[in-house]
């Protein structure tokens, strides 16, 4: 069974003028494969050209390339690769569609070049990242040799730069995003997992049930030999997995219909129809929600066929991801967590819960673009964790707002100003964290960025005294 339909290369003559639409880290990698397979190129973004021709480098010289807009120079492509992120309703869009040119994302582009037989996907809202690293830590452990695991997708490695290397006999294992499976006609992962679903990127997707379709794609294309696990505590994603086609495997709260559970300090797993129980030492992560994705993670692998000792192995080694609760200090006697790739309310509340047992010891450095949902849903977890909210970015009103009362909140604007303040307030015993609750687009290039700025922040500091 194909891992993605849709595109067909040996469909397109070799020479063809193919439009990258969005040049942005995967708009270029999946430039930069189209040039390969002997395509011409023409790429547009919306960026200045000032902005645009440095991100581009090289690559400049290569294609044909457009700034501030979107001409109707892409209606003379063979097709059109979308970028993750940008809206479909963009008049280019509806020309394109008038012209019958076809338009695919980045992941169907990629996976057309693929020999992988196999696609390990993971989406959600929250806890993606770590999943998909954990999972892809377990395949590294659990392949025979002769079959690599490939890492890539929404995690910050396009999927157009790994997946044209790969071998029949390897697993690619994948964060989508819901942006990149939107723009994914024909996707098809032999295993899937949605960890979570809650309100993120309405703005983008323009509704609820916009963002749940974009979310279900990930198993719609599934069939029989397939699996999709599932969060059985979630009561939107259980909603949701009744519509999946293929075999269903659930993790969360000890029950009849979980098949992979937190009992006595370990986690357990018992695939459908098994009579046999594994019970693993899960990794040592902070929280509840890390439980769940080594859940979710471990029933991936034993759906593709891997043991439970390449999963306790997996577990074993485990460190984290960049970025998201990633202790990064200490600076000044100050413990720091580095969690900008809390993008959003929800991710927030996940980092709170993991400190609730601290008490009110947190300083909470929170703002950045905001994203359309309230603050509020913050605050039974501020008053248990917080001792000070530190604001910065375009959203530090809305935040002021929303949660003014709680606890003192100090507007500083900028991340090195909030570093530096929480730093000259804080006492023996608090930690420092960075948890946004927001994009990071209105100060940095991406939540990676803002993420190791903090980091340089707190290695200065520390230094400092």
């Amino acid at each position: 069974m194909n891992a993605l339909r849709g595109f067909d290369p040996k469909s397109v003559r070799r020479g063809s003028l193919a439009g990258v639409l969005g040049l942005g880290r995967s708009g270029q990698s999946v430039a930069r494969l189209l040039l390969k397979k002997g395509f011409k190129v023409l790429g547009s973004d919306s960026r200045s050209k000032a902005e645009l021709a440095p991100a581009l480098k090289g690559l400049a010289r290569m294609i044909k390339w457009e700034w501030s807009g979107h001409s109707e120079r892409l209606l003379k492509c063979a097709f059109v690769v979308k970028s993750p992120g940008l809206k479909t309703n963009l008049l280019i869009f509806k020309k394109l569609a008038e012209k019958g040119i076809p338009v695919y994302s980045e992941l169907e582009i990629a996976l057309a070049y693929s020999k992988a037989k196999a696609v390990v996907a993971i989406t959600g809202t929250n806890g993606k990242s770590t999943t998909t690293r954990l999972a892809w830590e377990i395949f590294k452990a659990g392949l025979p040799r002769g079959r690599k695991a490939l890492l890539g997708g929404n995690i910050g490695i396009p999927l157009s730069a790994i997946a044209p290397s790969s071998k029949a006999a390897d697993v690619i294992v994948l964060e989508c995003s819901s942006y990149q499976l939107e723009d994914s006609a024909h996707f098809e992962p032999r295993a899937a997992a949605i960890l979570n679903i809650t309100a993120d990127h309405l703005d983008h997707h323009g509704s609820m049930a916009a963002y749940l379709a974009a979310k279900a794609k990930v198993f719609r294309e599934q069939g029989p030999g397939d699996a999709c696990v599932f969060n059985a505590d979630d009561p939107t994603v259980y909603k949701l997995s009744r519509e999946c086609p293929s075999e269903r495997l659930y993790f969360g709260a000890k029950g009849v219909n979980v098949h992979a559970w937190e009992e006595g300090g370990r986690l357990r797993f018992r695939l459908p129809g098994s009579k046999k129980e594994a019970a693993l030492v899960p990794p040592k992560l902070p929280g509840r929600h890390n439980l769940e994705n080594a859940m979710a993670a471990g029933l991936l692998a034993l759906a593709r066929g891997l043991g439970p000792a390449a999963i306790q192995k997996a577990f074993k080694a485990f460190k984290g991801v960049e970025h998201r609760l990633e202790p990064c200090g200490p600076a000044r006697g100050i413990a720091c967590v580095n969690d900008s790739k809390a993008t959003n309310v929800d991710s927030t509340v996940v980092a709170l819960k993991a400190h609730e047992s601290g008490g009110k010891r947190l300083l909470l450095i929170l703002g950045g673009l905001h994203k359309g949902s309230p603050y509020t849903p913050l605050k039974p977890w501020i008053e248990k964790t917080v001792k000070g909210i530190l604001t910065i970015g375009s959203a530090a009103r809305r935040i002021e707002e929303d949660l003014s009362g709680l606890a003192p909140i100090f507007p500083c604007g900028n991340l090195a100003t909030a570093v530096e303040t929480a730093l000259k307030i804080a006492a023996k015993g608090d930690t420092l964290l960075l948890s946004p609750a927001c994009a990071s687009f209105d100060q940095f290039q991406d939540f990676e960025d803002r993420g190791r700025r903090f980091k340089a922040l707190v290695a200065a500091a520390a230094k400092s005294r």
